[in-house]
């Protein structure tokens, strides 16, 4: 068995907390293997003054890791889940989830206690097309703006009062311990959390036998039903950062239920539905969410962003 295992991760504080993560969780079930973080700098890290819909999207935060990979510079990346493209390259897989955490997003502020409170014309930072349309759902009078970088720059803009809010994923402020202007964990009935948000991927290559033994104790299960369930679902709309998707599943006795959303650009049109399915058919119930929202309208959304 190795006694070393590299680690490849970027360089943010989120995506160094995940890396540590299953390096403390892989030492502490193999005593005689070490693991070592290769830090590496992805596309989606150089560019942050662009919106990531107008740039490529969630495969700018994992292609140089990947290469890594496939390489064997790497013998395993740690990833947000939902920043993973829903095509892997030829000869890398995910193997199961570690636990997921709770896939809420988060309303902060220094000065206002909800986004309810905020007044008319208020401005709310985000990096995420689905969490402003959502938002102007809620709140239509707001103005919501671009915001991007890590969570600290972000958190940073806050302070500096440049946002009167932002909105942020719950699961990585808990992580990096980063609650203290938290004012509002948005009921995900308001805002409908992205495909996999708060889960894990680990990504490894597909002819690595070895290292599927040492991670074989690593995974969740209600954790993988999720995400294939949200990733099948988000594959069959072939939605990527340009367009406005939310996905959240939950599992109840031996049923999954999904539900899904998508918006046109402007947010004038949005399609919303809910699936219940057997728990043993992730994928399908995914498919099946999907195929619904396509049937009433959705196909026209997605032709119109994609033209």
């Amino acid at each position: 068995m190795k006694d070393e295992i590299v680690i490849a991760t970027r360089g943010s504080k989120l995506a160094l907390w995940q890396a540590e993560y299953i390096k403390s969780e892989i030492e502490n079930h193999h005593k005689n293997i070490k693991c070592r973080l290769e830090i590496i700098k992805t596309m989606g890290d150089k560019i942050l003054d662009v919106p990531l819909a107008k740039i490529g999207g969630k495969g700018l935060f994992v292609k140089e890791i990947e290469t890594a990979l496939l390489e064997k510079r790497a013998d395993l990346a740690v990833h947000s889940m939902k920043d993973v493209p829903m095509e892997l390259p030829s000869g890398l897989e995910l193997t199961p989830c570690p636990v997921a955490e709770k896939p809420n997003d988060a309303f902060l502020s220094i000065r206002y206690n909800s986004i309810a409170e905020l007044p008319v014309g208020a401005k709310v930072g985000t990096s995420s097309l689905r969490r402003k349309l959502q938002l102007l759902e809620l709140r239509p009078d707001l103005e919501v703006a671009d915001l991007r970088g890590n969570v600290q720059t972000r958190m940073q803009k806050l302070v500096d009062g440049v946002y009167d809010g932002i909105i942020l994923a719950y699961a990585g402020l808990l992580r990096l311990e980063v609650t203290e202007n938290i004012k509002e964990i948005i009921d995900i009935d308001k805002m409908l959390p992205a495909s996999c948000q708060g889960i894990l991927g680990i990504e490894i290559r597909s002819d690595d036998e070895e290292m599927k033994e040492i991670l074989s104790f690593i995974g969740n299960k209600e954790s993988t039903i999720r995400a294939e369930c949200e990733r099948a679902f988000l594959r069959k709309l072939q939605g990527g950062c340009q367009v406005p998707i939310g996905c959240h599943s939950v599992l109840k006795d031996n049923e999954i239920h999904v539900k899904g959303l998508i918006y046109n650009l402007d947010g004038s049109k949005k399609i919303e539905k809910e699936v219940v399915h057997n728990i043993n058919e992730p994928v399908l119930a995914g498919e099946k969410l999907a195929d619904m929202i396509l049937a009433d309208g959705g196909d026209i959304i997605l032709k119109e962003i994609y033209s």
